[in-house]
């Protein structure tokens, strides 16, 4: 109809969606991608550098080197092993001193009375005990056969009585202690003293166990420059463990002589010239590798100080002649020095009272002069 208007709304094109689309996908296209299925994201800056907690701990030998995972970036931990320290020697746990079954040494004499009492008595019943001892102990006189079953029974076990009391018993000194065993197995340690009554049938093995001193030989060894020394060490030491110490190794000072070398082989040892730090230091660090070493087979080490160092005989004649020379430059160095400072002081103290005007040229001479003198006055008293 005439006058009136109709406004049409837009409608969608699907065949102009699909040019669009066409058109974006030959756009994406162009730019080739660097990974196949990487998905773009948007993450907030504060999110980049933020730690993922870990919720089960990583095991102690794999721990991260550098970084955790990131959130959102997709970085992994790197990890790094550890490598492992040689582990202490382990004994057999079961092998640890414990106090052995004793009994106090009257026991013993006791049963040695009783067992020869017994063997006179089993005489005098079988007639042949001597007329002379029959009066002095006092017996009636004994019409006996002589000698028969039930007698040789009594003797034995008469003598058996004597011969386990006599035979236990022992005496215990201050600082020595008694290791037992029996068929191969270790029954307790002794520690007491005086007069005791131990199993006749144990094995006793004595130890010292009194703090000693130990002096190696030369032993070979290093300073921090690698140069060749040759050391003596004093080992102050005691046996605390008598079972892993009796049983556990054969020597002991043959050990503590194997641990001091393995330390020295590990710790540099301060120059007969002091170049590598303090003695104690030194000292410190050996007492504590040979005390980790020997605590295992039941020695127990208290100080290990080098009492000796020099050089090996290899490099003592060349490190002698370097001592020599460092000495030589030092002095050297100290005797210029003073040369300088005197040759300053004079040509100050000339100038400042204005005793003279020196220009450039005769202010060179003079220090040359003034240096030459008082060199060869340094040098005089050493010629």
């Amino acid at each position: 109809m005439a006058g009136t208007s109709t406004t049409t709304s837009p409608t969608p094109d699907p065949e102009g969606r699909e040019r669009a689309v066409a058109a974006d996908g030959r756009a994406n296209r162009s730019v080739p991608r660097l990974i196949q299925n990487e998905v773009t994201t948007e993450i907030p800056v504060h999110l980049l550098f933020r730690d993922d907690p870990e919720p089960h701990p990583a095991p102690e030998r794999l721990r991260p080197a550098v970084v955790a995972s990131r959130q959102g970036t997709g970085e992994q931990p790197r990890f790094r092993r550890r490598v492992p320290t040689r582990p202490v020697p382990e004994m057999d746990p079961e092998l640890v001193e414990r106090p052995a079954r004793v009994l106090p040494g009257t026991v013993g004499v006791l049963a040695g009375a009783c067992g020869a009492a017994g063997c006179v008595l089993t005489s005098w019943w079988a007639g042949v005990l001597p007329p002379l001892a029959t009066g002095a102990l006092r017996l009636p006189a004994s019409a006996g056969p002589g000698p028969g079953l039930p007698q040789w029974v009594a003797y034995a076990g008469a003598g058996a009585l004597g011969l386990a009391g006599l035979g236990g018993l022992t005496r215990g000194r201050t600082g020595r202690a008694w290791v037992l065993g029996l068929f191969g197995r270790y029954r307790g340690t002794v520690r007491r003293t005086g007069l005791m009554w131990v199993n006749p049938l144990v094995r006793r093995r004595r130890i010292d166990v009194r703090l000693r001193h130990w002096r190696s030989e030369p032993m070979p060894a290093a300073d921090a420059g690698g140069v060749a020394l040759r050391v003596v060490v004093l080992v102050v030491w005691r046996v605390r463990d008598t079972a892993r110490a009796a049983l556990g190794i054969d020597d002991h000072e043959a050990y503590l002589r194997e641990c001091v070398e393995a330390a020295l082989a590990r710790v540099p040892v301060r120059t007969p010239g002091g170049a590598c730090g303090p003695v104690e230091a030194t000292g410190d660090t050996l007492t504590r590798l040979v005390a980790r070493e020997t605590a295992p087979v039941g020695l127990e080490v208290f100080s290990v100080q080098p009492a000796l160092v020099e050089y090996a005989p290899e490099v003592a004649e060349d490190m002698h002649r370097r001592s020599i020379a460092a000495l030589d430059a030092q002095q050297r160095a100290t005797l210029l020095s003073s040369v300088v400072d005197s040759v300053e002081d004079t040509v100050t103290r000339l100038t400042t009272r204005g005793l003279v005007e020196l220009d450039d040229y005769e202010r060179k001479a003079l220090v040359r002069d003034l240096t030459v003198s008082f060199r060869e006055g340094y040098r005089e008293p050493g010629a």
